[in-house]
């Protein structure tokens, strides 16, 4: 069974830096390819940022690019977010993704991933 757990959000000011954590159990972890999505409230999922299983390749959503950067750790089974620059609109809860078969075509495409975590919270305050 696999699981995935997200932490490392919280309540910063706009100008600040988070960093999230997604901590995966249950599979090879290096087979996948990981995603960020996001949702704020009263808005559809969004593609934020991907990584290939061996962090040949990593794609990003052009409202995050320079600001945010996506790593993985296959050691521990744990991709990571890191978050500069932050914005009031980076609001929303903050979705870790896995897929095994993603293609570049559909990185971005959250019915690409088939493992989701629950979500952590980020808030910005401006």
């Amino acid at each position: 069974q696999v699981q995935l757990a997200e932490s490392g959000g919280g309540l910063v000011q706009a100008g600040g830096s988070l960093r999230l954590s997604c901590a995966v159990s249950g599979r090879t972890f290096s087979w996948y390819t990981m995603g960020w999505f996001r949702q704020a409230p009263g808005k559809e999922r969004e593609f934020v940022s991907a990584i290939s299983g061996g962090s040949e390749s990593t794609y990003y959503a052009d409202s995050v690019k320079a600001r945010f950067t996506i790593s993985r750790d296959n050691a521990k089974n744990t991709v990571y977010l890191q978050m500069h620059s932050l914005k009031p609109e980076d609001t929303a809860v903050y979705y870790c993704a896995g897929g095994r078969y993603v293609r570049v075509q559909d990185i971005g495409a959250s019915n690409a991933y088939h493992d989701w975590g629950q979500g952590t919270q980020v808030t910005v305050s401006s």
